[in-house]
C-alpha cells in the first residue's frame, strides 16, 4: 500500500493515528521554528520551491506527515518510497521513470524515501546521480544523526531539516481534534474525555503524536467495551497500563519483615536489623534478595552521608557470592550492621524524584547546543558545542556554566544535608552554586 494512499478515511480497519494525520500546514503542531509565518519551510512550501531535504527528528514528530503536506501543495509529481520494504532495483525504476518524465513532458519528481538511514552507503549512492543533475528532489525522513546515517555527497546536496520532540501541550492539542473531529477521528462516538485523562495519555505519549493517538485509541476501545462514556484518568491509566503493583496477600509475613529489617536499619538499630535478618534467613528467604535490598537501602536511605555504604554493601554481596553459605551470613552480617549505624541521608532519593516530576511534566526538552557533542562539520556548523567551557581548563576545574534546559533554569534537586560527608559536599555544592547564581546563561545559538 502506498504511504499516502487516499483510502476512505472513514474505514475503520485504518488506525486512528492515520487517520488524523494533518492535511494542511496549519494542523501540523510543535514544528513552529519551520511552519509558522515567515519560517524557511513555511515559505518554501507557499512558492513550491522544495530542494532535496532530510527530515531527521525522533518518532512521532511529524517527518512523515510534513512529506503529505510537501505532496498536497507541490505542483511536482511526488512519489514515496520505503527503505525498510523496497529495493535498489525499485529505486532506479523510479528514477528512470522520473528522467522520461523529466525529458519528454518536462515535468519534475520529488521523492520521498521514509527511514533513509536503512539504506547502506552504496545503496545510498544510487541516489546521487539523478540528484545531481536534478532529475529529482529527494526528500528523506530519518530517526538517526544524518551525519553518521546519511553519506556525505548526499548530505551535501540536501538541507538537513530538524524536527523537535512533540510536548505535551502540543499532544493535548492533538487528542482534543482526534476527540473533536466526527469524520476521522472519535467525536461521532460521543465520548468525553476528562482534563486528567488527557494529561496523563499526554505525558505517557514521549513526545510522539502517533503513540498518543493510538493510545487514545485503546482508551477509547476500553470505554466502549464497558459501556461508559465518560473517560477518566483511572480508564487512560488502564490503556497506558500505569497500574500500581500490589504483593499476593499469601505473602504478607514476607514482605512484613523485610520492612522491618529496612526500617531497623533505617532507624539505626543494628541489634533488629540482624533479628530480622537472621528470621529471613531461617525461613528459606534468598540471601540476594536481603543484599539487593542492602544495596538499594545503602543508596536511598545513607546515600551521600557515607559513600562508603554502598561500597560495603555491593563488597560484602561480591564476598557472599564467593564463599556462600553458611560463612557468607558473615558479610551480611556486617553490611547490615554498618548500614544500620552509618549516617543517613535520603536527599539523593529526594533529588531523584524531583528531577523525574520536570522530566515527566517537561518530557524531552532541548539539550542546551553548547552541550551537545559535536563530531561532524554538520553539527558544528549546526552550533553544537559552541561556547562551551572546558572546566578542567578553569581555576579549580569549575567553571560557573548552565547546564540546565532554559526552561528548568535555576532548579536544585539535591539539597545535601549536614549529616557525616554530605555536610561536605553541601558547603561545596553551596559555593559552586552561588558562582553560577552570578552569572547569566549565555544566549544558546539557534539550531
Amino acid at each position: 500500500m502506498d504511504l499516502f494512499s487516499t483510502a476512505d478515511p472513514r474505514d475503520s480497519h485504518r488506525p486512528l493515528a492515520e487517520r488524523m494525520r494533518p492535511a494542511g500546514i496549519d494542523q501540523v503542531v510543535g514544528q513552529d521554528h519551520l511552519l509558522a509565518p515567515g519560517r524557511f519551510l513555511r515559505q518554501l512550501l507557499e512558492q513550491d520551491r522544495i530542494p532535496s531535504l532530510i527530515f531527521w527528528g525522533p518518532p512521532g514528530s511529524g517527518k512523515t506527515t510534513l512529506a503529505r503536506v510537501i505532496a498536497a501543495h507541490t505542483r511536482s509529481r511526488f512519489v514515496s518510497f520505503s527503505a525498510v520494504t523496497g529495493s535498489v532495483a525499485q529505486v532506479r525504476e523510479i528514477m528512470e521513470e522520473a528522467r522520461g518524465l523529466a525529458r519528454t513532458q518536462g515535468q519534475h519528481t520529488i521523492l520521498f524515501v521514509d527511514e533513509i538511514h536503512r539504506f547502506n552507503k552504496a545503496q545510498q549512492d544510487a541516489f546521487l546521480p539523478f540528484v545531481e543533475d536534478g532529475t529529482i528532489t529527494l526528500i528523506g525522513a530519518t530517526t538517526e544523526n544524518p551525519s553518521f546515517e546519511v553519506v556525505a555527497p548526499l548530505l551535501s546536496r540536501s538541507r538537513v531539516v530538524r524536527l523537535k520532540s512533540l510536548e505535551a501541550e502540543h499532544l493535548a492539542s492533538i487528542v482534543d481534534r482526534a476527540m473533536a473531529d466526527t469524520e476521522q477521528g472519535l467525536g461521532g462516538l460521543g465520548l468525553t474525555l476528562e482534563d486528567d485523562a488527557r494529561s496523563l495519555l499526554a505525558q505517557s505519549a514521549g513526545g510522539d503524536a502517533r503513540r498518543v493517538l493510538s493510545l487514545l485509541e485503546v482508551t477509547a476501545e476500553l470505554a466502549g467495551s464497558m459501556g461508559v462514556t465518560r473517560i477518566g484518568v483511572e480508564l487512560a491509566a488502564e490503556a497506558v497500563q500505569e497500574k500500581v503493583l500490589t504483593h499476593d496477600k499469601g505473602g504478607d509475613d514476607h514482605y512484613n519483615v523485610v520492612s522491618a529489617f529496612i526500617k531497623s536499619m533505617r532507624g539505626s538499630d543494628p541489634d533488629a536489623a540482624l533479628y530480622y535478618m537472621l528470621r529471613m534467613l531461617d525461613a528459606g528467604e534468598n540471601p540476594r534478595f536481603i543484599f539487593r535490598r542492602m544495596v538499594i537501602f545503602a543508596a536511598e536511605d545513607v546515600g551521600n552521608a557515607d559513600p562508603w555504604a554502598l561500597m560495603v554493601a555491593n563488597n560484602a554481596f561480591q564476598a557472599f557470592e564467593l564463599v556462600g553459605l553458611p560463612e557468607g551470613e558473615i558479610p551480611m552480617a556486617q553490611a547490615a550492621t554498618y548500614l544500620a549505624c552509618a549516617p543517613k541521608s535520603n536527599r539523593s532519593y529526594l533529588a531523584l524524584d524531583a528531577a523525574r516530576q520536570d522530566v515527566k511534566k517537561h518530557g524531552s526538552l532541548e539539550v542546551p547546543a553548547k552541550l551537545r557533542n559535536a563530531p561532524t562539520r554538520l553539527m558544528k556548523e549546526m552550533g553544537y558545542g559552541r561556547q562551551y567551557v572546558y572546566p578542567h581548563d578553569t581555576k579549580d576545574a569549575y567553571s560557573p556554566e548552565h547546564y540546565l534546559p532554559s526552561a528548568l533554569a535555576g532548579r536544585c534537586y539535591y539539597q545535601p544535608s549536614q549529616r557525616g560527608y554530605e555536610k561536605t559536599i553541601a558547603s561545596r555544592l553551596e559555593q559552586w552554586r552561588q558562582l553560577r547564581d552570578k552569572s547569566s546563561p549565555k544566549d544558546d545559538p539557534e539550531v
